[in-house]
């Protein structure tokens, strides 16, 4: 038990020296998404309650955590958050200004599109947003800050739904269980079947080259 709160302890240490130095309001922001061959990258940005009656218990790296108890705290930190915000970025942003630049503009979409203005915004990663507002990067912060560990979840657990979604438009490609990640499966998909609408083309450029070739490739 005491090394249980230890950590908890330190999931809040962030937070706790902005409230001490006057913030009210705290926005963690992180991404999902930004490795997969197809698919958007998605964003998310929540303000969390921070008294000791609304914390969630479990809240971390959404990537730690099983699917279920993923979806589980998704819906507790909707239910209990003072503002969220989920976006997207498409496949075609994505080729077009790069995944780096599509996630800035899509974790800037999202904290400005938050009902309530934070004091602050975490940042998951070592880049900055293009916000009027005071920013914090944190890296690892989705396992490092409650708030931006509750913001991986929700981006987490919105994406997974949308690929599995896709995965009954393109089922060829088996979205639902590799969910756009470059996969053993997916890339021999790609190789019989070739792109679909949601599939990043700068991101698969070489498979599709040795496909029109009809190179050998080693899956």
């Amino acid at each position: 038990m005491p090394k249980r709160m230890k950590i908890e302890r330190d999931k809040l240490a962030y937070e706790k020296e902005m409230l001490a130095l006057g913030a009210e309001y705290i926005a963690g922001v992180d991404e999902v998404g930004r490795g997969p061959f197809a698919g958007p990258v998605v964003c998310a940005a929540v303000i969390m309650p921070l008294d000791a009656e609304n914390l969630i218990d479990g809240v971390d790296d959404s990537k730690k955590i099983k699917e279920e108890r993923r979806e589980q705290l998704a819906a507790l930190i909707r239910e209990r958050a003072v503002a969220y915000k989920i976006c997207e970025e498409s496949p075609e942003t994505i080729d077009e200004i790069n995944i780096l630049e599509a996630t800035k503009r899509c974790m800037k979409r999202a904290v400005e599109g938050l009902s309530v203005q934070p004091d602050i915004v975490f940042v998951d990663g070592n880049f900055r947003i293009d916000i009027e507002l005071p920013q914090q990067n944190i890296v690892r912060g989705d396992a490092l800050s409650y708030s931006i560990g509750a913001a991986s979840l929700l981006a987490k657990v919105y994406r997974d739904s949308l690929m599995r979604e896709y995965d009954k438009q393109y089922p060829q490609y088996g979205f639902a269980r590799h969910k756009g990640y470059g996969t053993a499966v997916h890339i021999r998909a790609l190789k019989e079947f070739g792109p679909c609408p949601i599939h990043r083309k700068t991101f698969i450029k070489k498979i599709l080259e040795e496909r029109e070739s009809g190179a050998p490739q080693n899956s």
